[in-house]
């Protein structure tokens, strides 16, 4: 491959996994990062690295000056207002898109957005999302673009959701509401591959897709859990959070993280998209349009994500 990559979001749990697999590659990866970002640079990975953010239009200019594709993985996940959000999943994307479409000949740019965008009335975070692939439909005339809706990502590095799988592993299990919620899977190693497989098509698709473990009818808090007791071969007990208590303290967290300076992640938005009934997907267009196929179902992810853990 002969590709000139300019990549955002590199030093995050997603960014991360797509680099390493990209430097398999043989492409070149311009990646961006904050200079005052205390991540540790792997010595063993080739990337020229683009000291900036995505508020700076003179770094972003570097970033995608000779790039053939650009794959935006940065996103702001955690917040309490909607200016919170967009300023980072709105307004630094389309400075971004502003800054690809600039480029004579503009790159491929590929958005991994989130399933989320897909019901933008849930929350602040889920309404950025879309706002943001509405900027790449609306340069449609000046710059190839594709965008990725993963569902709920998870693996090694994961911040969000293994937290919720070390304590199954450990035979507790909490669970919010009924359990009874429908949602789709995906192992962060699959997610790498089916960019890397979007790159390899070199195809200028304007389409947004969907992609998920491949699981039919996707997974309920039950099917995970009696996953983990397959996994373990003992009990695990589950814990209800009444969606009420949820709701009530993410209301509380609000205030709470305004006076200690952190970025919340349970907030009343965060608790409608979880409340969701169906965040169910399908790789169908997708596997026509590239080829991708996932290769990794949830037991053989646990136990690549856990090791260990799963056995104590």
């Amino acid at each position: 491959m002969s590709e000139v990559i300019a990549l955002t979001g590199a030093t995050g749990f997603v960014g991360a996994e797509l680099a390493k697999q990209l430097a398999t590659t043989g492409c070149r990866i311009q990646a961006l990062i904050r200079p005052a970002s205390t991540w540790k640079r792997p010595a063993d990975l080739a990337v020229k690295w683009i000291e900036g953010d995505l508020a700076d239009l003179d770094s972003l200019r570097r970033l995608v000056e000779g790039a053939t594709a650009v794959v935006h993985c940065a996103g702001a996940v955690r917040g309490a207002t909607r200016e919170q959000f967009n300023r980072v999943n709105f307004d630094g994307l389309a400075r971004l898109a502003h800054s690809a479409a600039a480029q004579k000949p503009a790159p491929r740019f590929l958005l991994i957005s989130s399933l989320a965008a897909r019901e933008p009335h849930l929350s602040h975070y889920a309404a950025s999302k879309r706002l943001g692939e509405k900027v790449l439909v609306e340069k449609s005339d000046r710059l190839p673009w594709t965008i990725y809706r993963p569902c709920a990502v998870y693996g090694p590095g994961d911040r969000e959701l293994l937290p919720v799988f070390k304590w199954m592993a450990k035979g507790i299990a909490p669970v919010l509401g009924s359990g009874n919620a429908r949602f789709s899977l995906l192992y962060v190693k699959d997610l790498a591959e089916a960019v890397v497989q979007w790159l390899n098509c070199n195809c200028r698709m304007s389409d947004t897709f969907e992609l998920h473990d491949g699981h039919p009818g996707g997974y309920s808090w039950h099917d995970v859990i009696d996953t983990f007791k397959h996994l373990r071969t003992r009990s695990v007990v589950s814990i209800k959070m009444p969606m009420a208590l949820a709701r009530l303290v993410a209301v509380l967290n609000l205030p709470v993280s305004r006076v200690l300076g952190y970025a919340p992640m349970l907030t009343p938005g965060k608790v409608r998209e979880l409340s969701h009934s169906n965040w169910v997907c399908d790789n169908a267009a997708l596997n026509s349009a590239t080829g991708w196929t996932p290769r990794v179902l949830l037991p053989e992810g646990l136990r690549q994500t856990l090791g260990r853990e799963l056995k104590t």
